[in-house]
């Protein structure tokens, strides 16, 4: 069984953290699952019916997905104040004030009166959610045996998936029955429900101790030895570009598939985020190969298959596209699965901080290439934005091989 840390002493040696098949580790993971759901269904809540919003605000592509943007933006814009908050107050509470108020403000943004104000609510709404995805996996680091840290990692990234996935399809349907307001509505109410879940689940932290209130220029310090340090900045680099064609690629395929000559409805496109399983599976799955090959090695495959699952949306049959969506989506978060838990393995100290700029890179990304992409669509086409989005990958992969150049087992 593991040991408590003393008191007083930080992340002791004597705790070992909680064994793979515990109680403890069960409900971690669970709980954060559920938080993956409510934060990841509210933070794409409108990706699925971003046709019928830019119809309904007489918008462009574009336009609508500045609520996507500005969105994960907030998120970029908070993760590293709400790590500093968290090695105050503890993991789990922080993450606890963060859910809770992403929840009331994901309720208000079906109320918004004009295009303007739904902006301003979907950045707020980021900002809350900033105290989820950085801290889940410090959390994960401290209270996981570190046999098991990786594919915990990926747990968390796998409940992320269903998240997401979850609040496209609810979206989709009800959007195109009652508008894409009620659409929003829904998401909430899913997210809300996921929450308290999580609220009920999530066990105690046994391997956190507050850290001291050292001052702003400490804090610099520990953000700036993270920045220092080449293998993280490699981590970050992947993080970045392939988060910002990720979401490119699901914010416009959208637009492609409703126009001719598919002419696909709202109910079927927001299918197309089954396509979120293959994440699902894919993510623990990697994990789980890091064992045998490395996360270097296992991340540099998730990356060609991501290659792979583009070059078969550049041809125009349907079912084609659709093949090579669910190869792209595995192959990005079983990427994603490995550079989330790999910052935690890297830092040796500021464990939360070296997360928060993960996620920082991660979903600024998200908000500058997932809307730089929409210009590249809407003046291109689709061959140039999935070409685009291809040459990201390669340059993600170089970036990884060079700083990376060996495989890192891990202990079985």
């Amino acid at each position: 069984m593991p040991q408590k840390a003393p008191a007083g002493t930080g992340s002791s040696p004597v705790w070992s953290g909680h064994p793979k098949g515990s109680r403890d580790y069960g409900r971690i993971l669970a709980g954060l699952a559920c938080a993956g759901v409510a934060t990841f269904a509210q933070l794409y809540s409108t990706q699925a019916v971003l046709p019928l919003m830019a119809a309904d605000l007489d918008i462009t592509a574009a336009e609508a997905a500045l609520t996507i943007s500005l969105a994960t933006m907030g998120l970029a814009a908070t993760v590293i104040p709400w790590s500093f908050l968290a090695d105050r107050i503890g993991r789990v509470k922080a993450m606890m004030w963060g859910i809770t108020a992403a929840t009331v403000l994901g309720l208000l943004v079906p109320l918004s009166a004009n295009f303007t104000m739904l902006l301003v609510l979907r950045l707020l709404e980021g900002m809350a959610l900033g105290g989820i995805p950085a801290i889940a996996i410090a959390y994960l680091n401290e209270e996981v045996s570190k046999a098991h840290a990786a594919l915990a990692a990926g747990s968390y990234v796998a409940g992320t998936t269903l998240g997401g996935l979850s609040g496209r399809l609810v979206a989709g349907p009800v959007g195109e029955l009652w508008g894409w307001r009620s659409a929003a509505l829904a998401v909430s109410l899913l997210a809300t429900l996921a929450a308290v879940v999580f609220l009920v689940l999530v066990p105690r932290a046994r391997g956190f101790v507050p850290a001291q209130a050292t001052g702003l220029r400490s804090a610099l310090h520990t953000l700036a030895a993270h920045l220092r340090n080449v293998r993280l900045l490699a981590i970050y680099t992947q993080a970045f570009l392939m988060m910002g064609g990720f979401v490119a690629v699901y914010n416009y395929l959208g637009f492609r598939l409703s126009a001719a000559p598919f002419g696909l409805p709202a109910t079927v496109i927001s299918l197309i985020f089954l396509a979120y399983l293959s994440g699902t599976v894919s993510s623990r799955w990697a994990a789980g190969l890091t064992t045998r090959f490395g996360r270097r090695n296992v991340l540099l495959a998730g990356l060609v298959l991501a290659v792979a699952g583009l070059a078969l949306t550049l041809t125009p049959a349907l079912v084609l596209i659709l093949t090579g969506l669910v190869v792209f989506t595995g192959g990005f978060f079983a990427a994603h699965s490995i550079g989330s838990g790999w910052t935690g393995a890297i830092a040796s100290t500021g464990r939360a901080q070296a997360a928060s700029l993960y996620n920082l890179a991660y979903y600024l990304g998200s908000s500058l290439l997932g809307w730089a992409g929409g210009l590249v669509f809407q003046a291109w086409g689709w061959g140039a934005l999935a070409g685009a989005v291809m040459a990201l990958a390669c340059l993600t992969a170089a970036t990884v091989a060079v700083v990376h150049p060996r495989a890192e087992t891990l202990p079985a």
